[in-house]
Formats: C-alpha cells, structure tokens, sequence
C-alpha cells in the first residue's frame, strides 16, 4: 500500500503500525545500523527533563525509549494511536504504567488532554506518519505550559543534493528487502521510506513550526543530516 492510499485514511496507517508492532523495534535497529539507540539519546539530552516535570512522549510507539526521560525523575505520559504498539509495549514491561511511565492510547490530531499540561513535549519518528503535520504542531503546542519546550526528531535530508537522493533510492529499495526477513509486513516499510523521501527538509519543517506558534526554533543534524533534531519553546 502506497502512503498516497494510507494518507485517504489514517486509521490504515494504525492498523498498519499494529501488523509491525511486535518486532517494530528490532527492525528500527536492524534498519539504522544501531544509529536509533544514538538518535534517541539525543532526543533525551535535548528534552532534559527533571523531577518534577511532565513530559509527553507523542507517538511512542511500545514506549520503548519513554522510560529514558523519567532519568532524572520527571514523570512521562506515552502517546500512540497505534493500540497493537501501545499493548506490546505494555506486554513487555508487565503493565501499561511502570517506572514514571503511563501509557495513553491518543490521536496527534486531538489530544486527549488539557491546555497547558505538559512542561515538555518530543516525537521522534511520527511526525511525518500523521495525516495534517501543521495541526499536530499545533496540538502539541496547545498541551504545552508556556515557557515549555518542544523537540522533534525525524529522518530528514541530506544537505548535498545528490547524495541525498541516492540516498533516498537506497532506502526504497533496501527498507522492504531487509523488512522481509523479519516482518510479515515489508509493504509497510515501503510506506515509511516513501513518507521520508516526501518529509520537508531542516529548513522546511522549521517555517512550519514557526507558522504553529512555537518560538527560539533551531536545529541540528545528526548523522550528516541523516535525521534531524527540531527544538522549539512556547512563550505565549
């Protein structure tokens, strides 16, 4: 299925998120060579949450990495629309709430939570599998405090050209050829190289941040831009 067809309707996108879900996070390890682990470090540094805090980890997928943000004792709410990542996840840490760590089943386009109720809010890897990016961004800034802050990390574009479509070319051919070997889905990772091929670059996807209301935006590149991470603050 092509990410034209599942964009007709995201609730295909869940159910394809929820036919991975079960081996989603070795593929991402196979898939990047061990850079996520890097990836996702990254992501926690720059969240740097601290008792006393709440953070909203959006499209956790099995929470896998939500745990990393209670470090330093802040506790975390775990989002995902997909309900089959959301119960792995939970099967694998013997419950849906465990070490600072509670799990929500929600939707990126209409959070399941008040104004101002998070002093961060991160996703990695989700941002470009929503069907509307803008209103997400908008969402995400409603469920902040103002003075709270925003970081997103996501596969993004090499700065030469060139390489960046080899690149790209490599990933459409090489995603669903490794996916066979160990998910009964490798259509889906089709899917997730196209959503990346189409994802905006650094630049890009700072203006529409921007245009959300967030404010301080920068960026920097991990992996030689490779992935990106997006940080943000809202101030008003």
């Amino acid at each position: 299925m092509t990410r034209a067809e599942l964009d007709k309707d995201p609730q295909d996108v869940a159910a394809m998120f929820d036919t991975i879900a079960s081996r989603y996070d070795l593929l991402n390890s196979v898939l990047t060579l061990g850079w996520e682990r890097r990836w996702r470090k990254a992501v926690v540094d720059a969240v740097d949450a601290y008792s006393g805090e709440l953070v909203l980890d959006l499209a956790a997928g099995t929470g896998t990495s939500s745990e990393s943000f209670t470090r330093k004792g802040a506790r975390v709410i775990a989002c995902d629309f997909s309900l089959g990542m959301l119960q792995v996840g939970a099967e694998r840490r013997g419950g849906a709430s465990r070490r600072g760590v509670t799990v929500v089943a929600g939707d990126a386009l209409a959070l399941p939570f008040a104004d101002e109720t998070f002093d961060a809010v991160t996703i990695s890897f989700g941002l470009r599998n929503v069907q509307d990016a803008d209103r997400a961004l908008r969402e995400l800034r409603r469920v902040t405090k103002v003075g709270g802050r925003l970081v997103i990390c996501e596969f993004s574009h090499l700065p030469v050209r060139p390489l960046d479509r080899i690149l790209a070319k490599g990933m459409e051919i090489g995603l669903p050829l490794v996916a066979r070997g160990f998910s009964d889905n490798p259509d889906a990772y089709a899917y997730l190289s196209e959503s990346i091929a189409a994802w905006p670059d650094q630049r890009a996807l700072a203006r529409q941040l921007q245009a959300a209301g967030w404010s301080r935006v920068a960026w920097r590149n991990l992996t030689f831009g490779v992935v990106a991470l997006h940080r943000a603050r809202r101030e008003d």
